[in-house]
C-alpha cells in the first residue's frame, strides 16, 4: 500500500512540475472606450484600455502564447500594436493600421493571437492609430521560461517604469490639426510616470508616481518610453543603475548614472538600495537633439522612499544633463553591447544579401500636394526615406498584408522602394537648413522585396535638409544587430572597420544620432509585411516610413497564413 501511495504521488509530481513547465496561453479581454480623469487642474476625456492609465500589464513568459479579445468601444476607429514581438507566422497580429490590418472600427472587435518565441525582457503594446497612443498604451513583460532563469542574480522585486506625455486636448484632433495644417503639433502639457505628472505640475502634489523601497536590495526598473515625440535622459538621485537589456535582449552589464532611451525603447536596469534611508527622486528629462524643433521640454519625477524614511525628509534631486548634451546621449547608445552567448543570442549573419543606404529626414511637400493651401511664406512639412514620403494606403479596400496575400497589390503598393537615394550630396550639411532644392520628396506607398532568409544590411543616414535631429528608427518584425554608429556622412573605408561583429547591440528601435548614421543587419526569415519607420509620432504621418515585402519560404511555417476570419473590413 506503502509503494502504491509513494507510486501515486510521485506521477502527481511529475504530472505537476510537467504543467508547470508547459507553455501557457495567456488571454486579456481589452475594452477600449472614453474615460474621464483628473490632470493638471481639469477633467479630460481620453480614450483608455479597462479605465485605465497606463493599461493593464501584459505578463507572460517565454513561449506562451498571447490571445487578446479587443473590443472597441471608442468614437475612434485603431489598432493595437505590440511593440518588438517578432510576430512568427502571426503577422496579422502586428497592427499597424492599413499596413497588416484595416482599423477596428468603433464598435467593432479584432482578436490579436500570438507567440513569444525566443524573447525574453520588456517590450511594450499601444495604438497604432493617430496620436492614441497617448493614452492607449501598457507594458508587456516576459519573463524566462520556468525552470529558467535570468542571466544576473535574483532580484527582489521588479518595477515597470512607463514614460508617458499627456495633453489638455482630445490627440486625436491634436494630430488632425497638425496633419491637416502639415505643420508641428500643439506641444504636449506634461510627462507623466505610470500616469502621474508628478509634483513639477500645478493641481499635482497628490499625483506624483512613488516606489517603496527597503534598504540593501536589488531591484529590475523595467523603463519603457511610452512618450510620443520625445527622447528622454533618466537619473535617480545618488545611485548607479546597471543596464542588463535593451528592447528585450540581453546586454552586457553596463554601470551607469543616466539611461536614455527615445520613444518606442525599453531599458531594464538593476537598482541597489545601497544608499543611507530617505527619498531620492527619479526623474525624466527630455533630450533635444534639435533644440530649434518645438517639443515639451519640461521634465516629470517621481520618489524612489527607502522604508524608515521620514516624511519630513526632503527627497534628493538628481543632477541631469542638459537637455542638449548630445555627447552623453551618444556614450549611452554606443557603449551598451549585447551578451554575446546569453539566452536567445543570435550572432551576426556575416554573408550579407542585400545592402541598402537609406537617408532620411524632414522636408516640404508642394502646396500640391496639400489640401489646406499654403498660408503666407510657411512650407507644408513633410519626411521621407530615400526621397520617398510614405502614405499609408487608407481607402483601398484591402492593408497591405491582404493585397500581399490575394496577390492583388496594384493601387495597394508598389514594390519599388530604391535602395539608394537618387543621388550623392553632403547629407549633413549644415547649410541644407537653408536650401529648398533637396527638400522635396514625391508622396508613395512603396515596399522593398526581400527574399525569404536572405540577410539585409542597411546604412541608416540621418540628413541636414530642414534640419537634423536624432531619429528611432522602429522596424516591426525584426529585432536586428547595430554594428556600428557615428557623426556626419558614413564612410565604408573609415567605418566599416568599426563593425561589431562580437557582441553588438540587438534592438528593434534605433535612435540614429542627430547629423549622423547607424549601421544594422538583420535576417528577413520573417515572410508578410513589415512597417519601418521613425517612432517620432509626428513624422510617420508626414511621411518617414517605408516597408518591407518578405517573401514566403519554401515550408508552411515559413508562409503567411490566411487572415483570421474576423479580420477587420477596410
Amino acid at each position: 500500500m506503502k509503494h502504491f501511495v509513494f507510486s501515486l504521488a510521485w506521477a502527481f509530481a511529475l504530472m505537476l512540475a510537467s504543467s508547470l513547465a508547459h507553455p501557457a496561453v495567456v488571454e486579456h479581454i481589452f475594452n477600449v472606450e472614453d474615460i474621464s480623469v483628473q490632470r493638471l487642474c481639469r477633467q479630460q476625456v481620453i480614450t483608455a484600455v479597462n479605465g485605465t492609465l497606463p493599461g493593464p500589464t501584459i505578463n507572460v513568459r517565454e513561449g506562451d502564447t498571447v490571445v487578446v479579445h479587443v473590443f472597441n468601444k471608442s468614437p475612434y476607429n485603431l489598432t493595437i500594436h505590440w511593440h518588438g514581438i517578432l510576430q512568427l507566422s502571426t503577422p496579422w497580429s502586428d497592427g499597424p493600421e492599413f499596413v497588416t490590418q484595416c482599423p477596428i472600427p468603433s464598435g467593432g472587435s479584432y482578436t490579436y493571437k500570438f507567440k513569444i518565441t525566443g524573447q525574453e525582457g520588456t517590450l511594450w503594446w499601444h495604438a497604432h492609430s493617430s496620436f492614441l497612443r497617448a493614452t492607449v498604451y501598457g507594458a508587456l513583460i516576459i519573463r524566462p521560461r520556468r525552470g529558467h532563469s535570468y542571466p544576473f542574480p535574483k532580484v527582489y522585486q521588479e518595477v515597470p517604469i512607463l514614460l508617458g506625455e499627456w495633453w489638455n486636448a482630445n490627440v486625436v484632433e491634436v494630430e488632425q490639426n497638425a496633419t491637416e495644417a502639415q505643420t508641428t503639433p500643439m506641444e504636449s502639457a506634461a510627462y507623466t510616470i505610470n500616469g502621474l505628472p508628478s509634483d513639477l505640475y500645478n493641481c499635482s502634489q497628490d499625483q506624483t508616481y512613488q516606489l517603496k523601497v527597503k534598504q540593501g536590495k536589488t531591484y529590475m526598473l523595467r523603463i519603457i518610453n511610452a512618450a510620443l515625440n520625445a527622447q528622454h535622459f533618466f537619473e535617480i538621485a545618488n545611485h548607479t543603475l546597471t543596464v542588463v537589456a535593451i528592447d528585450a535582449a540581453y546586454t552586457k552589464h553596463y554601470s551607469t548614472k543616466v539611461v536614455v532611451l527615445a520613444p518606442g525603447q525599453t531599458v531594464d536596469v538593476l537598482l541597489s538600495t545601497n544608499q543611507p534611508v530617505g527619498s531620492y527622486y527619479m526623474a525624466f528629462t527630455p533630450y533635444l537633439s534639435a533644440p530649434d524643433v518645438p517639443t515639451n521640454g519640461n521634465m516629470t519625477r517621481g520618489v524612489v522612499v527607502y522604508e524608515g524614511a521620514t516624511s519630513a525628509s526632503k527627497p534628493i534631486m538628481p543632477d541631469l544633463p542638459a537637455q542638449t548634451d548630445t555627447p552623453t546621449a551618444h556614450k549611452f547608445y554606443s557603449n551598451v553591447t549585447g551578451l554575446a552567448g546569453g539566452p536567445h543570442w543570435v550572432p551576426v549573419p556575416r554573408h550579407v544579401d542585400e545592402h541598402m543606404f537609406i537617408t532620411f529626414g524632414i522636408g516640404y511637400t508642394q502646396c500640391n500636394n496639400f489640401s489646406g493651401g499654403c498660408a503666407g511664406e510657411q512650407l507644408p512639412l513633410s519626411a521621407n526615406m530615400n526621397n520617398e514620403s510614405f502614405v499609408l494606403p487608407r481607402g483601398k479596400g484591402l492593408s497591405m498584408l491582404e493585397a500581399f496575400y490575394y496577390g492583388k497589390v496594384n493601387g495597394v503598393y508598389t514594390r519599388d522602394f530604391p535602395d539608394q537615394p537618387p543621388f550623392v550630396f553632403n547629407y549633413t550639411d549644415p547649410n541644407l537648413k537653408t536650401n529648398t532644392d533637396l527638400a522635396f520628396a514625391p508622396k508613395s506607398t512603396k515596399a522593398k522585396t526581400l527574399k525569404f532568409n536572405s540577410t539585409v544590411e542597411i546604412v541608416l543616414q540621418n540628413t541636414a535638409i530642414v534640419g537634423a535631429e536624432n531619429h528611432p528608427i522602429h522596424i516591426h518584425g525584426f529585432n536586428f544587430h547595430v554594428l556600428a554608429q557615428g557623426f556626419g556622412n558614413y564612410n565604408a573605408s573609415k567605418d566599416e572597420p568599426k563593425f561589431n561583429f562580437v557582441n553588438p547591440q540587438i534592438r528593434n528601435t534605433i535612435s540614429v544620432p542627430v547629423g549622423g548614421w547607424s549601421v544594422i543587419r538583420f535576417q528577413a526569415n520573417n515572410p508578410g509585411i513589415w512597417l519601418v519607420h521613425c517612432h517620432l509620432e509626428t513624422h510617420l504621418p508626414w511621411g518617414l516610413a517605408m516597408a518591407f515585402e518578405v517573401e514566403n519560404g519554401p515550408t508552411p511555417s515559413s508562409t503567411v497564413p490566411p487572415p483570421p476570419a474576423n479580420l477587420p473590413k477596410c
